[in-house]
């Protein structure tokens, strides 16, 4: 079942999106990414108040992600993204990125807070950032 709504279309804009961002990072990490996609079109807070679909997510400017914004986000996806996204879509949450609205990729350490907001912990290449439930309860919400 899905936790936002996604047609086929939406499903391989997720998958294009998790391979750019995080291709380096494997399964897991592409997985990460998803679940802070998911999570920006949960949410109905912070800088996503109006990002309620798979296409405003990945595409939101400013405050969108660097694959969209600096120009390597011209890789299709392939039949293991698409798989992901799917997972991703279906609910399944990773730590650090279960709760999470942010991620980057640091020169060094994570820092401990970004933006005003938590670090959560970090996969591989990239820290995770999840706001308090106070600030954005929709994203903490069941499905």
């Amino acid at each position: 079942m899905a936790v936002i709504k996604a047609n086929e279309a939406d499903v391989r804009l997720l998958a294009r999106l998790m391979r750019a961002e995080a291709e380096g990072d494997g399964k897991l990490g592409m997985l990460m990414v998803g679940n802070v996609g998911v999570n920006r079109v949960k949410a109905r807070c912070l800088d996503f108040e109006d990002i309620n679909t798979i296409n405003r997510m990945v595409f939101q400017s400013p405050g969108g992600f660097e694959a969209t914004q600096k120009g390597y986000f011209y890789q299709r996806a392939r039949e293991k993204e698409i798989r992901l996204a799917r997972r991703s879509i279906g609910g399944e949450r990773n730590h650090p990125a279960s709760y999470a609205l942010w991620f980057f990729r640091p020169e060094g350490s994570c820092p401990e807070q970004w933006f005003g907001q938590w670090n959560t912990g970090r996969f591989k290449s990239h820290c995770f950032f999840t706001p308090t439930e106070s600030e954005c309860q929709s994203v903490f919400e069941t499905f």
